[in-house]
């Protein structure tokens, strides 16, 4: 007997088009995980302030994306992701008089509003690839969509890398191995905060372009339609239904638990390094090889799932990255820093499988049930702050006191611990109802 195709002949062009977006808001993702350390130096705050780069980031998330739902179960697929581009385009673009204002708070309504449109691309491109073939082969379908993710996220690293954090003066060290932003005039610094918010507004601004490139191709092009899951819906009976079925609830909760880790450890890793004496500039290279391994491990999964349980491959994959977590909690050194990378291999497959297993037969409710997934994104939006918080404890540094024997930067990393044995117990679950 054939097995159904992941994806058919019949869909290719508009499978293309929407694994595109997956590219797209992975770029967003990542080239704004640098900005909480950037905005920190430029605009001179402590670790919790700066945090709310995370929390502005996938806050909008959460605020938008059953919303988004509502507009897609009254439209169609094919306007949700037009609306979500049109959002992120003029996010992007508000980067231009954020700068031009110099105001932090400017720069996070931006990142708020951009994240509009990545939540409707999101609750509308995950359930669409979903709905783009066979069944049984829906999760592999999203695996593969999602594997077009770190290379878009990989490209925002390199820009952050190479077009924004080696440009910042803000970030120079002086010979005795202080940043020389500190010790200048408020004059000088002022004139330096102007250039380096200007370094920051520009590839936002070109981001912008790019989207409403994106916008215009997919406007023009026809797209399918799934009769079964872009049926109109009734919201209240969907939401009854959806949290009456006890693995798309667990879902959920696994999926803001992961969401949050993810954050924390793509975000954090430039501090745990730092901490160690390697810079930004040059951490974004440890960035750049977390993405490789999350790539790779995406790559692998989605080719043991045709052999493997989905439930089966989660709950090993979070125990790795459980094992990972702690050696980076206890290890000092550049040890930690390499288990820290060795991290993303294990998260690689988390968010698409606990997407497709949570969604599994819920046919016309899955357009709600990926809202309220995209909505558990909120846990990059809290669990960072809360990370901020405990590098806060000693002081603006990251390693001024020591608890239960490590530095707070290493202790912080409990709480990305937590989740991944939340997202192992889901898995767990998942074995036993399958």
């Amino acid at each position: 007997m054939n097995q159904a195709p992941v994806v058919s002949k019949k869909v290719l062009l508009p499978f293309i088009l929407v694994t595109s977006l997956f590219a797209l808001w992975g770029f967003a993702n990542d080239i704004t995980n640098p900005m909480v350390s950037a905005f920190k130096k430029v605009l001179e705050l402590d670790n919790f302030r700066a945090s709310l780069v995370q929390l502005a980031f996938y806050g909008g998330y959460f605020t938008m994306a059953l919303p988004a739902a509502i507009f897609v179960n009254r439209y169609s697929y094919k306007k949700g992701v037009l609306l979500g581009l049109a959002l992120y385009a003029v996010g992007a673009l508000l980067f231009y008089p954020a700068a031009a204002y110099e105001e932090f708070y400017f720069f996070l309504a931006a990142l708020y509003i951009l994240t509009f449109g990545l939540a409707f691309l999101e609750t509308t491109a995950n359930p669409y690839i979903l709905a783009m073939g066979d069944p049984k082969t829906a999760t592999r379908r999203l695996n593969l969509a999602q594997s077009f993710n770190p290379m878009g996220a990989l490209a925002g690293l390199i820009v952050a890398q190479n077009y924004i954090l080696a440009a910042l003066k803000s970030d120079d060290i002086t010979e005795n191995g202080d940043l020389l932003y500190e010790t200048l005039g408020v004059a000088e610094r002022n004139n330096i905060r102007t250039e380096d918010l200007a370094v920051i507004r520009d590839p936002y601004v070109m981001l912008g372009l790019i989207v409403i490139a994106f916008f215009l191709i997919i406007l023009f092009t026809k797209m399918p339609q799934n009769k079964n899951q872009e049926a109109k819906s009734n919201i209240q009976q969907s939401i009854r239904r959806l949290f009456r079925n006890g693995k798309f609830t667990w879902g959920v909760i696994a999926q803001m638990f992961y969401v949050g880790a993810q954050i924390m450890v793509w975000t954090y890793l430039y501090q745990y390094a730092e901490s160690i004496g390697i810079s930004n500039t040059l951490a974004v290279n440890y960035g750049i090889a977390a993405l490789v391994l999350f790539l790779l491990g995406r790559w692998i999964g989605t080719a043991m799932m045709k052999f493997v349980d989905s439930g089966k491959l989660l709950m090993c994959f979070a125990i790795g990255a459980s094992l990972c977590t702690i050696i980076t909690i206890y290890s000092n050194g550049i040890i930690g820093l390499y288990s820290l990378v060795g991290i993303s291999l294990f998260m690689s497959i988390m968010f698409p499988t606990i997407y497709g297993v949570a969604l599994e037969g819920l046919d016309q409710d899955a357009k709600f049930g990926a809202a309220f997934l995209v909505m558990a994104i909120v846990g990059g939006a809290l669990m960072p702050a809360l990370q901020g918080l405990i590098l806060d404890i000693g002081g603006t540094g990251y390693s001024d006191v020591l608890i239960l024997g490590v530095p707070e930067v290493n202790f912080s990393f409990i709480l990305p611990l937590i989740c991944f044995l939340v997202v192992c117990f889901y898995g767990r679950m998942v074995i036993k109802t399958s």
